[in-house]
């Protein structure tokens, strides 16, 4: 047992978990007042139920033995209920209980991505039944094929060994999972009560100091997310954090400059999404780029997504808070300049097309990249149009327009019409009798 590595993926675990509340006022903070709670609540419901069915079985179905030896999914039953995972194994450098605490992060965080393309609109109950049938049937399986590596008796994902593309830490498993995902569930649910009207006169977030600050928190907990899926304290966690750090810093210079050539003035807003699409684009090719190409895959990916947010308003679905624009665009343009940018003197040790490696591993990326976004897109489409027409997916218009904080949860984030407390006014004093 590595007793360094297990500190630093220890470590790194509690700085994914960071990333929820991070997640949570980052989405929150862009909706409107009448919203925030549910934004909120969305988001740590989906942590809670996909903790639980990763205890059960979604571990094994992620690394399990692959059934067939097809690479598709994991043995559900390998694994069940993770009493085998807190065993300690004598050949294992880090615990298991350790890894599946970290991955279970992983599945917990892809889901509730996907709430931020459509708040205001969805029933609670409808979304957490998605969630547990999403993770179930989309994450799980695309876990297998992205971060299932074969191991000694193992068999584990195609993607990851028999196609050999390089994903280090979720830029197919998880952004562009999530963001096609975002986009099925968007063309399902419909647009928002008013959305073109209030496209037309610029939708503005409620509150940008909680966007700020769930942005800064969600950049401190990728170290984790990135250095951590090194999976040891090692020269290759430090070149991931090396190029997470720099590659967000690119992105949000990049994403500010389209922001100041195509609207004329820089937004903390834009500082904020720029700075989540460099920690999106970096995902998958942070151990892949020297440091100057983590700049240069920043600053692409931060600019590319800045653009890519305003195609909802070309085609008019209605992604509420850029998940399709951030997370699926940006998972791809990381994912594909791994083939062009990856050197060999990054921690994958492979070079991409510009230091000489040819097409090959470009086509790799290619193919891994959009099979995971045209399965997750078509099961996804599958799954809401089953739950729409069963439970029902949306909320009455009037909730919609009065606010889904109140009619869903009874509660309102900001208590704006509590009458101040005054102190009870004491009594006329009574003269003194005469006499």
């Amino acid at each position: 047992m590595d007793t360094g590595s297990t500190a630093w993926m220890l470590a790194s675990t509690a700085l994914v978990c960071l990333m929820v509340p991070g997640l949570a006022l980052f989405y929150g903070g862009m909706v409107a007042a009448k919203s925030v709670l549910n934004m909120i609540m969305m988001t740590f419901g989906a942590v809670a139920l996909v903790g639980c069915i990763w205890v059960v079985y979604g571990y094994s179905a992620s690394f399990g033995d692959s059934l067939g030896g097809a690479g598709v999914l994991g043995d559900v039953t390998e694994y069940f209920g993770l009493s085998d995972v807190i065993k300690d194994d004598p050949k294992a450098t880090i615990p298991l209980s350790v890894f599946a605490a970290f991955q279970a992060l992983f599945a917990a965080l892809t889901a509730a991505l996907i709430c931020g393309a459509i708040s205001d609109r969805i029933k609670f109950g409808a979304w957490l039944a998605f969630t547990g049938i999403w993770v179930t049937l989309v994450y799980l399986p695309v876990a297998h094929w992205v971060f299932a590596f074969d191991g000694e008796d193992v068999v584990g994902g195609w993607i990851v060994n028999k196609l050999g593309a390089i994903d280090f830490a979720g830029g197919t498993a998880v952004h562009i999972n999530s963001g096609a995902a975002a986009l099925a569930m968007i063309i399902v649910l419909g647009r928002r009560i008013g959305w073109q009207k209030n496209a037309k006169n610029g939708e503005r977030p409620h509150n940008l100091p909680l966007v700020m600050l769930g942005a800064g928190l969600l950049w401190f907990g990728w170290f984790g997310f990135n250095g951590g899926s090194a999976l040891t304290s090692s020269n290759a966690a430090s070149v991931v954090v090396l190029n997470t750090f720099t590659a967000t810093c690119s992105a949000m210079l990049g994403w500010l400059l389209v922001e100041k050539l195509r609207d004329g003035h820089p937004t903390s807003l834009g500082a904020a999404s720029g700075a989540i699409a460099g920690l999106v684009a970096i995902t998958p090719s942070c151990g892949a780029v020297s440091p100057v190409g983590a700049l240069a895959l920043g600053a692409i990916g931060g600019a590319v997504c800045a653009l890519a947010v305003g195609l909802k308003y070309k085609f008019g679905y209605d992604d509420s808070l850029d998940v399709v624009g951030i997370h699926l665009v940006g998972g791809l343009t990381g994912t594909l300049l791994v083939g062009i940018l990856a050197t060999a003197d990054a921690p994958n040790g492979v070079d991409g097309l510009l230091y000489g490696g040819g097409l090959g591993l470009l086509g790799k990326q290619a193919v891994g990249a959009f099979a995971v976004m045209l399965y997750s897109f078509g099961v996804t489409w599958l799954i809401a149009q089953a739950l729409d027409k069963t439970m029902g997916l949306r909320v009455r218009p009037e909730v919609e327009q009065e606010g889904v904080d109140t009619h869903l949860h009874a509660e309102s984030a900001y208590d704006l019409n509590h009458s101040p407390v005054t102190a009870p006014t004491a009594p006329a004093p009574t003269p003194a009798s005469a006499g």
